[in-house]
């Protein structure tokens, strides 16, 4: 089992060179990276399913660069943090207390949050938790409501065929088919993709147990009001998010089939009205994986421009 990002095979940790921090939120030991100015508002970048920091990589660079702190935690279940193979652990609002904790233990102010995938529902929770703490908020792939419902989510073949009782850990547990082909087929240059960069993903899930929450997870999207466990969740979440006046903008894969720009980055600026966007890079679901320079150049110059004296 790794540990630290040192502790990774070179391939990945060259790729991913920061030191590796941890703190304790809510009795688990969260992995993290703290990088660039201690002074300067944060930018927090969140990751999903079946992710870890490893995947914002690529957009950590330019905002560094533009004199930006860079924050990237690895959700409890995934990359370096610890991963519980309780079911019960691995709800939707335990992973908004995660983040809510991150945010209060390190006593971050002014932050951008960047949220990706369950990023969002969980990153946004936490925000409207400490609306306080948050300057910016930037949104990728991920979502914040009932309805409309992604059609992949929807769709027998393969998504609820994956998630079934017993399909499920078997698939995604057993087999590692999330951080595997599933990252794989979400990509668009998946040729580099499998030779440079699915070891950094299969690699921190090596144990059928650590994948719990691959299969876990996904059965809290709100499809079918009469079975949902988190129907009343996303309700509350959605009006919060439609309150927020903050400055915010909207990057998305143009060849994006599990989050449809057409329909999920378009409802995005019927949340917000007021959104920057939609700004349309190469990619699929995993959009950092073929875009993610370009993505940190867009964070960089929305948030130096959205937050006054936000890079030093």
């Amino acid at each position: 089992m790794y540990r630290t990002i040192a502790d990774l095979p070179p391939g990945i940790s060259t790729r991913y060179p920061y030191r590796s921090q941890f703190v304790s939120v809510n009795g688990w030991r969260m992995h993290y990276i703290d990088e660039g100015p201690a002074d300067a508002p944060p930018v927090l970048l969140l990751h999903g399913n079946p992710t870890w920091g490893f995947l914002w990589r690529d957009v950590i660079r330019p905002l560094l660069t533009a004199g930006h702190r860079v924050v990237v935690p690895d959700q409890i279940g995934f990359g370096l943090s610890e991963k519980p193979r309780a079911h019960g652990v691995h709800t939707l609002d335990n992973h908004t207390a995660n983040l809510v904790a991150l945010l209060d233990v390190l006593d971050l102010q002014n932050v951008t949050f960047v949220c990706h995938d369950w990023g969002g529902p969980t990153g946004l929770g936490a925000l409207l938790t400490r609306p306080d703490r948050a300057a910016a908020v930037a949104v990728m792939s991920t979502w914040a409501w009932i309805s409309p419902a992604s059609s992949f989510h929807r769709s027998v073949l393969p998504w609820r065929l994956m998630h079934a009782p017993l399909v499920g850990p078997y698939l995604l547990g057993t087999h590692a088919a999330m951080p595997g082909r599933g990252m794989y087929l979400s990509v668009v240059d998946r040729r580099r993709f499998a030779a440079q960069s699915m070891a950094g993903y299969t690699g921190v899930l090596r144990d059928p147990d650590d994948r719990i929450l691959t299969w876990t997870w996904p059965r809290s999207i709100p499809l079918d009001r009469s079975t949902d466990i988190t129907t009343d969740r996303f309700a509350w979440l959605e009006a919060g998010v439609r309150a927020l006046r903050l400055p915010a903008t909207v990057i998305w894969g143009r060849e994006d089939d599990v989050f449809a720009p057409d329909v999920f980055a378009a409802n995005w600026h019927d949340v917000w009205p007021h959104a920057e966007g939609t700004h349309l890079v190469t990619g699929r679901h995993f959009l950092q994986e073929d875009s993610g320079t370009e993505i940190g150049r867009l964070l960089a110059d929305f948030t130096g421009r959205a937050i006054p004296g936000g890079a030093r």
